[in-house]
């Protein structure tokens, strides 16, 4: 066997230039054949960490702690305990970490010595104020922290606190506030002044929370310092599996479907060793649901769902939005009321409302709708981002045109319209057009509808976007007159006349009995006619139907 000092060498070069792998591999056989320093041990539980092996990175750091004691180094065991704290954690022994980090408080008390260790000690203590939502608290503890780490000249200490600082102001509302020292803190990671363990960690986090807020071109930016990052430590596992998740996602939402599937696939296949990538396997699987969802392959979507639900990932709004297609309307109202029940923070119910809106539409129940714009008009006023605005502006203008309020309608689809388009997302875009197209139709430009709609289905078409290019195309083309009916009043004129009862053509338009009576009034007074049957003949003779009774 090799000297065992040639091995520690060996190792600590190999940790220099993050080959890990021979890191890990010089460090361990040197330890077999005898106990290293702490300060080896400590890269040797950096190689294990970095490449997704949890328990030998928390074993390697229980013998680390153990030499420093020995040594009568205090401070140095207590960072240690907080690191074990730390990785137990986010690994739900909430209890052995909370000994580990009282543990590490006890030894730093008991040394009586002024520490940069004072200021790691106080991160679970953030952790557990913004865990609970006191974001203000959370926020001074922060302060507090990074200013150990400034006084003793600990980057890692400052821009962790500085990262969580900026989480805790977009958490706030103080968006702008919290974007712009987020700003500083990537300056900082990017230039390789942090350790490889916290520089990983402040990329996921920052990402996690720009995705939180709705922070699309934050996320993106984030999003592709990761991937250089990553990129240039090929052996590295453990950010691997979260970064290619996040970047499945961009790549969704800017239209390159294909390669969101590859990245989520890889995601899910091949990074799965240690909890950060247990995590990012469930939400990898909930990537592939959506875009399976999106391209009309309902049973591929419905396994990746159940997979990521499997593996600790909410498949919301996805799963809901699913059974919509399947036409389970009543499961997809189920499970998204359900959805929102459980989040009880503002930026996570915004990330469900669009579908409730939506799903409460085809419901026939117009009044949840137009709540549920209501909350979500309240969260804009407190955190207010494109994708946000955007996000409302659809759903408001598809609850104006199913209330036949066709202006607003417009005006509301056109601003989403330009909103996803501005920011790079041409599938939300193209259904914003789709409503841009239905307000021109009800409102009697026929002309127009017909180039906004056709415009939506060569987007939807380039995509792959299935069901949504089978529901532009049975929009049809625009009739010639209409008779000031909207597009809705035809459809259910139409069934009218092809002898459907009210009850049927609820269940034909997936809307309430009481909504399919509105529309009948509606059509009765704009037509001048007072019976069913007049209104039938009306619209044989008029051609706004055909003999078949569609429109």
């Amino acid at each position: 066997m090799p000297d065992p000092d040639v091995l520690l060498e060996q190792g600590r070069a190999c940790a220099q230039r993050e080959a890990w792998l021979e890191a890990y591999d010089a460090l361990s056989r040197a330890r077999a054949a005898r106990e290293p320093a702490a300060a080896d041990l400590e890269t040797l539980a950096r190689a294990a960490y970095m490449l997704g092996r949890d328990e030998e990175y928390v074993a390697a750091l229980e013998a680390a702690h153990r030499a420093h004691l020995e040594a009568g180094r205090a401070p140095s065991a207590a960072r240690a305990a907080f690191w074990i704290g730390h990785s137990l954690l986010f690994r739900g022994q909430g209890a052995r970490a909370a000994g580990w980090f009282d543990l590490g408080r006890r030894l730093v008390d008991e040394a009586g010595e002024d520490c940069v260790e004072r200021g790691y000690l106080l991160i679970p203590v953030w952790l557990r104020q913004m865990g609970r939502g006191d974001w203000e608290d959370g926020f001074a503890t922060a302060v507090e922290a990074a200013a150990i780490g400034d006084r003793f000249g600990d980057a890692d200490l400052a821009w962790l606190a500085r990262d969580d600082q900026a989480r805790a102001l977009v958490k706030q509302g103080r968006t702008e506030e919290g974007l712009g020292l987020a700003g500083e803190v990537l300056v900082v990671v990017s230039s390789g002044a942090l350790s490889p363990v916290v520089s990983g960690i402040v990329y996921c986090n920052t990402i996690d929370y720009c995705h939180d807020a709705h922070e699309i071109r934050h996320t993106r930016e984030w999003t592709d310092a990761l991937a250089a990052w990553c990129a240039a430590r090929p052996q590295m596992v453990a950010h691997n599996g979260l970064c290619l998740v996040h970047r499945a996602e961009m790549l969704q939402l800017e239209g390159a479907w294909d390669d969101a599937a590859r990245e989520a696939n890889v995601a899910a296949e091949r990074f799965t060793d240690g909890m950060l990538n247990r995590i990012a396997t469930g939400k990898a699987h909930y990537r592939q649901g959506e875009i399976h969802r999106l391209r009309g392959d309902v049973d591929a979507a419905e396994a990746c769902y159940r997979a990521a639900s499997l593996l600790g990932c909410d498949p919301l709004p996805g799963l809901a939005l699913l059974n919509l297609v399947q036409g389970r309307v009543d499961a997809a109202a189920a499970a998204i009321r359900r959805g929102l029940v459980e989040q009880v923070e503002a930026l996570q119910q915004a990330a469900l409302l669009p579908a409730y809106v939506e799903i409460m539409l085809a419901l026939g129940d117009l009044d949840a709708a137009r709540a549920a714009c209501e909350q979500f008009e309240l969260i804009l006023g407190r955190h207010r981002t494109e994708a946000l605005v955007a996000a409302h502006a659809h759903a408001r203008a598809s609850l104006d045109l199913a209330r036949d309020e066709v202006e607003p309608a417009l005006r509301g689809a056109r601003r989403a319209f330009e909103a996803w388009a501005d920011l790079g997302a041409p599938y939300d875009a193209a259904r914003a057009r789709v409503l841009v197209g239905r307000a021109c139709r009800a409102l009697g430009d026929e002309e127009s509808a017909a180039l906004e709609l056709e415009s939506a289905r060569t987007a939807f078409a380039g995509l792959g976007a299935a069901p949504d290019l089978a529901a532009v195309e049975a929009l049809g083309t625009p009739s010639r007159d209409r008779h000031g009916l909207s597009a809705r009043e035809v459809e259910v004129l139409g069934l009218l006349a092809g002898g459907l009862s009210n009850k049927e053509i609820g269940e034909r338009l997936v809307i309430s009995e009481h909504t399919v009576a509105r529309h009948l009034q509606n059509i009765f007074a704009k037509l001048d006619v007072g019976s069913r049957t007049a209104a039938s003949a009306f619209a044989f003779e008029h051609g706004l139907v055909r003999a078949s009774g569609r429109s």
